[in-house]
């Protein structure tokens, strides 16, 4: 018989009752919605990818820019889309695409729709060691991707053992992160407030996010990134579902529920870790991304390829209003999204706590 569950099984053998879940057909293993909701994101991301890089002090055609893309065209056309814009989309494209998926991993791994790297403090730690490596000097020759990286990974094992009592739960991991998360933003404050000028201004244009001056030394290592990381979050996937059942019964169902929350912590650390390196903590694009690939595609938890995509749409739009909006300066992109994610951020707060779903 079907339990109260969806996709969960009861059945009743000489007394005893038997939990598993329920395999789907293989004609629904892709539902149609979410693949016309992936095929229209990817659609309007490309379009924005192109006009984003049209856009600028030269601008071009469209009917230039793409075929610019495999190399045809002008050898000034070439310049300009390949070697000067060409790396600031990708880089704004690579690192929505990588906190799209970290987000949705932090959501469903704790089951809490208000988890993000940024909320629990992954962002925040790498925020610090940026800083406190200009301003102290102890980073001198690192540069901010290296020194963003080691404070992503460093946080994170430090939210994980601080979690720990006999296993970690979602909760905890909240907890926790939050706490972190303060400890580091008031600590990057008092780096910034006793630095020189010149270092305060340098950290504060790491730490707004931003994509300019972006080249292909930050698109390789985010892109080798993606190769690895996006493959192993899709097999892990796999678990998730049973993960959305409770730690109880995915335990009674054979899932190794501590390795799994483990490996779908690492996997996203280091999507948002490369990610931060490569751009600085863009602000609520992982906590914003997963919430709208949900309700777009209306599936039980945030589907991950829908999450990637909406994250890449989101940093694109949002570099390309932060070059737009104000014709005599640029505005960094984290900027942007910071004023269209706030209002976001608080619907989803008073949306849990009438649900009671904020955990």
């Amino acid at each position: 018989m079907t339990g109260l569950i969806p996709g969960v099984e009861l059945s009743r053998t000489a007394g005893r009752t038997a939990v598993r879940i329920a395999r789907p057909p293989v004609s629904g293993l892709v539902r149609p919605r979410l693949l016309v909701v992936c095929l229209l994101l990817a659609a309007a991301t490309f379009a924005v990818f192109c006009f984003g890089i049209a856009t600028g002090d030269y601008p071009l055609a469209l009917s230039d820019v793409v075929p610019a893309l495999w190399g045809s065209g002008d050898g000034g056309t070439l310049l300009i889309v390949q070697e000067l814009r060409l790396p600031r989309a990708l880089t704004g494209l690579l690192v929505g695409a990588a906190f799209g998926v970290s987000g949705a991993l932090f959501q469903t791994m704790t089951r809490n729709p208000l988890a993000s790297p940024d909320m629990i403090g992954i962002t925040a730690g790498a925020g610090t060691a940026v800083v406190a490596g200009l301003v102290l000097g102890f980073g001198t020759g690192l540069g901010t991707q290296t020194l963003g990286l080691s404070g992503a990974l460093i946080t994170a094992l430090l939210i994980y053992v601080l979690a720990w009592k006999r296993g970690t739960t979602g909760y905890r991991i909240i907890l926790v992160g939050i706490g972190v998360s303060w400890l580091f933003t008031s600590t990057t404050e008092y780096l910034i407030a006793r630095a020189r000028l010149y270092e305060a201004q340098e950290a504060l244009g790491w730490l707004f996010g931003d994509l300019g001056n972006r080249n292909w030394g930050h698109v390789r290592p985010l892109a080798l990134t993606m190769a690895v990381l996006l493959p192993a979050a899709l097999l892990l996937s796999r678990w998730t579902r049973t993960l959305q059942l409770g730690d109880e019964v995915a335990v009674g169902l054979g899932i190794p529920v501590q390795r799994a929350r483990l490996a779908l912590l690492l996997t996203g650390v280091g999507l948002v870790a490369f990610g931060t390196a490569a751009a600085g903590p863009i602000a609520f694009v992982a906590l914003v991304a997963p919430q709208i690939a949900l309700r777009l595609a209306r599936t039980a938890w945030p589907p991950l390829t829908a999450s990637a995509l909406t994250g890449a749409l989101i940093v694109l739009v949002g570099d390309l209003i932060g070059r737009r909006l104000i014709t005599d300066m640029e505005l960094p992109v984290g900027v942007v999204t910071g004023v269209l994610g706030a209002p976001f951020l608080l619907w989803l707060l008073a949306r849990a706590n009438r649900t009671g779903s904020g955990g």
